[in-house]
């Protein structure tokens, strides 16, 4: 092929658009963590495409219990994340039981969600309810 090879976004990790990158680098100083993501390898995709903190939700893959939900739940009542970044890993793997899975459902039922690009996003300073 043409150029052939490549990193595909970083080891299969996300592309992060301009569009994208604006939304998360806005007042991402003011926040622990200007947004967290399933799995380390999307959210190092976030952080180097923005330079800002990204909270890499489950480990390497999503599958750890870190954090646990009543962690996930106590720093987004803080104030400390921005931005949820939906889809990534997490998805198939490791069944519907685990903190990644648990955190994500809590996120989608309770705030709004923003498409930017081809990525979606949940502003957790602004719950639905």
């Amino acid at each position: 092929g043409a150029g052939g090879g490549g990193m595909g976004g970083l080891l299969n990790g996300a592309e992060v658009g301009s569009e994208a990158k604006k939304l998360l680098e806005t007042d991402a100083d003011a926040y622990t963590w200007a947004a967290a993501a399933i799995g380390s390898q999307n959210a190092a995709s976030y952080q180097l495409g923005t330079g800002a903190p990204v909270m890499a939700i489950g480990g390497f893959n999503g599958t750890d219990p870190s954090p646990t939900l009543a962690q996930f739940k106590k720093y987004v009542a803080d104030g400390r994340i921005h931005y949820f970044i939906g889809g990534g890993a997490g998805g198939g793997m490791g069944g519907d039981s685990g903190s990644a899975s648990q955190i994500t459902s809590w996120v989608e039922d309770n705030f709004e969600e923003v498409t930017v690009g081809s990525a979606t996003f949940y502003d957790l300073t602004s719950p639905t309810a």
